[in-house]
């Protein structure tokens, strides 16, 4: 079956994408506001896109028809936000700072949230989360009701549990424990593995267009 992007409404191609577009990492923010409220909120529209500058991207969209969400207004406003990746033990915190609380209203405080010092820019990183990306704010793309808000990582935190060897950099997932967004209100882990086992065969294949 087929679906024509350019005729179907948006709703649909959002949907659509929700759908199949699987498993989608997330984006736990933290941002402040001029007076220094701190904002927390999950976005799936979110991914890294290089390393030179180290990029992240975080697809934000409104609260209404006529008022962007708190994130955006806020990295607008300070040019600094936090990516915090979502862990198991953390996801029913995660989904109750999804909700549509009215401004001037902090999840981090109605939630419940543990907070700790960020060391390159002034919103915290969330205590419950094993990684956090410091960032600044370098670019906002307008994409329809969706704004694509790119950041450069100039700090990076790690559990140290996590670290099984830091002279090699070498991360035990294991520990790290996250979480991913499914299709609706479905969420996944990401503890379930796997390595394709025919590598001889791709060898083979490279080495025959290498000849």
């Amino acid at each position: 079956m087929q679906f024509d992007f350019e005729s179907i409404p948006e709703e649909a191609r959002y949907k659509l994408m929700l759908a199949t577009v699987l498993p989608r990492p997330i984006a736990w923010v933290t941002s402040q506001d001029g007076n220094g409220l701190v904002n927390a909120a999950p976005f799936s529209f979110f991914n890294v896109f290089g390393s030179d500058p180290a990029t992240v991207g975080l697809g934000v969209g409104r609260s209404s028809t006529v008022r962007p969400k708190d994130t955006r207004l806020n990295i607008r406003a300070t040019e600094e936000f936090v990516v915090n990746l979502v862990p198991f033990s953390a996801a029913e915190k995660m989904r109750n700072t999804s909700m549509p609380f009215p401004p001037g209203i902090s999840e981090v405080d109605v939630v419940g949230l543990s907070t700790l010092p960020s060391l390159r820019v002034k919103p915290p990183r969330i205590a419950e989360s094993p990684v956090s990306f410091e960032c600044r704010f370098m670019q906002e793309i307008r994409l329809g009701n969706f704004s694509l808000m790119l950041g450069r990582i100039v700090l990076m935190h790690i559990a140290d549990e996590a670290v099984s060897d830091p002279d090699r950099l070498h991360i035990d997932t294991t520990r790290l424990d996250l979480i991913g967004r499914m299709e609706g209100t479905l969420y996944t882990r990401t503890l379930d593995k796997f390595e394709p086992q025919n590598l001889e065969q791709a060898r083979a294949l490279l080495a025959q267009h290498n000849t």
